[in-house]
């Protein structure tokens, strides 16, 4: 299928590894060119070299994009894009007794505010180029809280609620805002949280990888690739009438109706 969005141009962060660079691939192939960022130079510029193998232009721009000195960073070097996809690695997991109220401000920085202060620095200009896409990768423990990842389903909990009313204030200018809430899939954050597993309940890693593909009706753990190719999706031409929506995709591990 063709996208429409050959030419477009696009902020992925967190995009060096992961659901980010599955994200950043997929639109790499529809013909977008990436501004990208992550805190590792290394792993960022090794992507970008990947993706600049689709014939698209890709900027790096290496830092903690968290930090108002690396968003601004960012933001300088994507200038007028046309696609955002924000991403940022979740919190730890814990218990409610572990957490303090640094802890809380640090998660909403990361999985809240940050996305936000994207949103708000480059909305503006794509409502007034009608037309544009953002997309925000948060995850399936706001449709079903995880009790171990609190700080994460606090954070994330806020950022669905402001996108659930600010997407329908921009959509009249052609411009749409949707969630991607992944499951389990094969990255590094996935590993993290196996080996936590593993480490409290006695098991190998293989032990509690196994333990939790069995709680997936589909058996196994996404890819990054399919977890792309359904973001470059929500950024295409086709979906502009898909406007605050939670997707998720998590192989059926959610148990819910709606």
């Amino acid at each position: 299928m063709d996208l429409g969005i050959s030419g477009k141009r696009a902020l992925v962060t967190a995009s060096s590894k992961g659901l980010g660079r599955g994200c950043a691939e997929a639109l790499a192939r529809a013909g977008v060119d990436l501004v990208l960022n992550a805190r590792g130079a290394d792993a960022l510029e090794a992507t970008a070299d990947a993706l600049r193998a689709h014939g698209v232009s890709v900027t790096t721009v290496a830092g903690d994009i968290v930090s108002e000195d690396g968003r601004a960073r960012v933001l300088d070097a994507a200038g007028d894009v046309d696609i955002l996809v924000t991403n940022a690695g979740g919190p730890p997991p814990g218990m409610w007794s572990d957490w303090d109220r640094d802890d809380f401000i640090k998660a909403l920085d990361g999985n809240m505010l940050t996305p936000i202060a994207l949103m708000t620095a480059l909305l503006p200009g794509m409502m007034e180029r009608g037309w544009g896409r953002v997309v925000n990768i948060t995850s399936g423990s706001v449709k079903s809280p995880i009790a171990a990842l609190g700080l994460s389903n606090s954070a994330r909990a806020g950022l669905t609620g402001y996108v659930a009313g600010t997407a329908r204030q921009v959509a009249p200018s052609g411009v749409t805002i949707n969630n991607l809430l992944p499951g389990i899939h094969a990255t590094d954050r996935a590993d993290s949280l196996d080996s936590g597993v593993a480490d409290r309940e006695g098991l190998t890693l293989d032990q509690a990888r196994a333990k939790r593909r069995d709680t997936i009706p589909a058996r196994r753990y996404g890819s990054p690739e399919e977890f792309g190719a359904t973001c470059a999706f929500l950024c295409s031409q086709h979906a502009g009438f898909i406007v605050g929506q939670n997707i998720l995709l998590d192989g059926g591990a959610i148990n819910a109706t709606l």
